[in-house]
């Protein structure tokens, strides 16, 4: 089964209505021939919500250093990151991270402009999905001065296997930041996985992997996997959610209730299981279309990781983030939030 239809496949439930859309959408992309585009074509896809450039609401800004002391002095706002960040970025696609002779990881990097060090932000995939299904959010973050990595891993797991295949990542660039790029601080080392992706995340921060802390996209507990693990977990963790009404899934409430502290978990409001991709597997390879997203709320997904990986850099704390959203939870476009 796959994370493409992760309400489906993480909580073992059926909706009639989006499958009939999925369904219809797929016909309409037959009879129009655009189901065959060549892997270029799909990869640009069509951005027209994606969110304008900030630069013209910032001062000129030369370093993350810089740009952390602007935002650290304003009130925190979500709706800041939504707008694409004040620096360039440079893409690096299909590179290889070699963790041994036999083992190779492809990545896709997403470096900032600054020639300064700066955080690095990892993206896991989940559950039959590749590492192009993050990349929009991988640019957004690294618009925004912190170098990203979007990661493919085994689509299919075991999910223990790809979170210590994870941790292993990030102790290899944690040694040696070249493998990547000499300009990331290796301090500052934050984890972003989707779904059973998210429980890989843990897998690896449980198993003592040096990042300051994890983001969880609408995570899963994977298979008949004891929590036990997760009150090993000393670093702040924020998990983003899907909304639990159109999307549940499989022991969500697990990852808030046995992470021992410093965790806060939200929702967003009419948000599937798939808005936490940007762009979604399923829109990948179908000329961009995905009736189970909205580009809104895939925006929302992505401004709050902006958000949380900011904290999380700047500050090594959720609290940022957190003030962050209080217009989103006053207004009800997020929901249920919980910190401890």
């Amino acid at each position: 089964m796959s994370c493409r239809t992760g309400h489906h496949f993480a909580s073992g439930l059926t909706d009639y209505g989006r499958s009939t859309r999925r369904w219809l959408a797929m016909a309409w992309l037959m009879l129009a021939g655009s189901y065959a585009m060549p892997p270029d074509a799909r990869a640009a896809l069509p951005q027209s919500g994606a969110p304008t450039d900030a630069r013209a609401k910032l001062p000129r800004l030369n370093s993350f250093s810089e740009l952390q002391s602007h935002l650290l002095a304003q009130e925190a706002s979500l709706d800041r990151f939504r707008l694409r960040g004040p620096f360039e970025v440079a893409i690096r696609r299909g590179r290889v991270i070699r963790l041994s002779e036999n083992v190779r990881i492809r990545a896709d990097l997403y470096l900032a402009s600054p020639a300064e060090k700066a955080p690095l932000v990892i993206f896991l995939h989940g559950h039959d999905v590749s590492k192009e299904a993050h990349s929009r959010q991988a640019m957004h973050v690294a618009s925004w001065g912190m170098h990203a990595v979007s990661l493919q891993l085994s689509k299919t797991g075991p999910w223990d296997n790809n979170g210590r295949t994870l941790a292993r990542v990030v102790n290899l660039i944690h040694r040696s930041p070249g493998v990547v790029d000499p300009r990331i601080d290796v301090n500052r080392i934050i984890l972003v996985g989707h779904s059973f992706g998210g429980y890989a995340v843990t897998v690896a921060m449980a198993q003592g992997a040096p990042v300051a802390g994890g983001i969880l996209l609408d995570t899963a507990l994977f298979g008949n996997a004891s929590p036990d693990f997760l009150q090993k977990i000393d670093k702040p963790v924020m998990l983003l959610g899907a909304d639990e009404a159109l999307s549940p899934v499989r022991y969500r409430d697990y990852f808030y209730h046995y992470i021992p502290g410093n965790v806060a978990e939200i929702s967003i409001r009419d948000a599937t299981h798939e808005d936490a991709q940007y762009p979604s597997e399923t829109a990948l390879q179908n000329a961009g279309v995905d009736p189970d997203t909205t580009e809104e709320l895939q925006v929302t997904f992505v401004s709050a990781i902006t958000s949380a990986a900011f904290s999380l850099s700047a500050t090594r704390r959720l609290d940022y983030a957190w003030a962050s959203f209080r217009g989103m939870i006053d207004s009800g476009k997020m929901l249920n939030p919980k910190k401890k």
